[in-house]
């Protein structure tokens, strides 16, 4: 069985949406995993390894799949420059996630030991940075400056994000405004990216009014969604499902939605000094007491405001399956959490 088939036969949210998609998804998806493993092969031992450990890990998908879905239906040619471009915004996420693992200390990935943890800072280094590098490489080979723009432009805001994180780490006084931003830059742009390199290889063209703007915004609004769920989850857990402490974000400084919510909620929260959340047990009564002031209800419920967005701006102009398939993914993002 192919990764593909699995990521479809697995039940739930995602199998729906795959086969809503259309009968060419799951063919696709298949050939997106296919080109992600040649990718990441012939590097040498040692970057082979780990950076076929890294597309081993897997994951949803949802980035290629957006892509895909956005296309509506009706790729260029043979389908080979949509699954390439799949692949290379898979190749740009898995970057960095082991980039980020590098720069959190991070032991554990998808319950996983990281790159970092098994192999050092410099083979972590070196790999998410051949996932980079191939990733243009192979988007490169579409020939359209377009799509190489679009995906460069979500891989500087993912850099930009990335210091913006680094530079409130340990604040708790992060307003909700400055949050969103770093939403924004390290997740949301990604996902506008794989709206736009579908509807690109779709045929569609940018403009004010076009589809792919309003696929972009759905692909913001989504990404927005996903974070914060992200985030809602750290603090929730358990560990078993998240393969990871809770309250890992606490442990790094990084201040979130639920704290945010949380503190003025219960001012004395927000007097907290993060760097004395210095031990998992801290950081799990920190999280019980973020629970405690229903910040973590309050939370999905913003994130259910950007979910809801984003079906509302779903472009009418799609197919009927199209559309459900969109819908899907939106009611999928929600689904992973609940």
């Amino acid at each position: 069985m192919s990764a593909a088939e699995e990521t479809a036969g697995g039940g739930g949210p995602v199998t729906a949406l795959v086969h809503a998609g259309g009968a060419h998804v799951l063919p696709l998806l298949g050939r997106v995993e296919d080109l992600l493993r040649e990718v990441a092969s012939g590097h040498g031992p040692v970057l082979t390894e780990h950076a076929g450990a890294t597309i081993a890990a897997g994951g949803k998908r949802l980035r290629p799949l957006l892509v895909i879905l956005a296309a509506g239906g009706h790729p260029s040619g043979d389908g080979e420059g949509l699954v390439r471009a799949a692949a290379a915004v898979e190749l740009v996420h898995s970057a960095t996630l082991v980039h980020d693992d590098v720069l959190d200390l991070a032991p554990l990935r998808r319950g996983r030991p990281t790159v970092f943890a098994s192999a050092g800072r410099e083979a972590a280094t070196q790999t998410g940075d051949l996932l980079f590098a191939r990733a243009f490489a192979l988007l490169a080979r579409n020939g359209s400056a377009e799509q190489v723009r679009a995906l460069s432009d979500a891989g500087s805001a993912l850099a930009g994000g990335e210091l913006l994180q680094r530079a409130d780490a340990w604040d708790a006084t992060i307003p909700l405004e400055r949050y969103l931003r770093r939403c924004e830059l390290k997740t949301a742009r990604l996902f506008e990216a794989a709206c736009i390199l579908g509807a690109l290889e779709g045929g569609d063209g940018d403009g004010p009014t076009h589809p792919a703007e309003a696929l972009r915004e759905f692909g913001r609004r989504i990404g927005l969604a996903f974070q914060i769920l992200d985030d809602v989850l750290d603090v929730a857990g358990p560990a078993e499902r998240t393969g990871k402490h809770r309250g890992t974000d606490l442990l790094d400084g990084t201040v979130t939605l639920p704290f945010i919510l949380a503190r003025e909620r219960d001012p004395r929260l927000g007097a907290i000094d993060p760097r004395a959340i210095d031990t998992p047990p801290k950081a799990e009564a920190i999280c019980d007491r973020i629970a405690a002031t229903g910040a973590l209800d309050a939370a999905r419920a913003i994130a259910l405001e950007h979910v809801a967005a984003a079906k509302a701006v779903i472009p009418a102009g799609l197919a009927e399956r199209e559309r459900a398939a969109l819908t899907l993914v939106a009611d999928g993002v929600v689904a992973r959490y609940s």
